[in-house]
């Protein structure tokens, strides 16, 4: 298993990088970003915890990981295993830096296999992930692309796995 090399998106944001932060990390709520999963922690983001990105309705949980780096408000890091795909996890780490007027926000995909799905799959969500933190981050509303995933979240829900239920993804 050959490794990918990694992959960066990188988008400038215009809102403080404390309003990046806590939009990144929110437990409370679903993300549009991520495809409107909600991040479920029983210890809370720290690293070594365990974490699980979670379908709305709370029955099918989408990514297991564990928090690799927990650095407020310029690193988070996490493995990221995706439920559906029977693939060994990458990393996925984000990373932000003031910049005048805003904040860079990059998201790092890396330790993938090579031409894997998991990291087309990772690859291909970098710039819906990146579009969508940018425009929660600047307005408190997902761009058009979150919103109509928002709108067929019932419909990923019925085409879920047996898998994936949240009962077989204990943190």
């Amino acid at each position: 298993m050959t490794p990918a090399p990694k992959s960066i998106q990188r988008t400038f944001i215009e809102a403080p990088i404390e309003t990046v932060w806590a939009t990144l990390v929110a437990t409370d709520k679903p993300l549009p970003f991520f495809f409107g999963a909600v991040c479920d922690t029983t210890d809370g983001l720290k690293p070594g915890a365990k974490m699980r990105m979670v379908h709305p309705n709370g029955k099918i949980a989408m990514v297991v990981g564990e928090v690799l780096t927990f650095e407020p408000p310029h690193r988070y890091a996490h493995t990221f295993q995706m439920t559906n795909i029977d693939e060994p996890p990458c990393v996925v780490t984000y990373e932000l830096v003031e910049k005048d007027g805003g904040t860079e926000f990059s998201l790092i995909i890396g330790d993938a296999v090579a031409g894997s799905k998991l990291h087309k799959e990772m690859v291909g969500a970098q710039g819906y992930i990146a579009k969508n933190i940018k425009a929660v981050a600047e307005t408190g509303k997902p761009a058009f692309s979150g919103r109509m995933v928002t709108l067929m979240s019932p419909v990923i829900a019925l085409m879920s796995k047996s898998k994936q239920r949240i009962e077989h993804w204990p943190l």
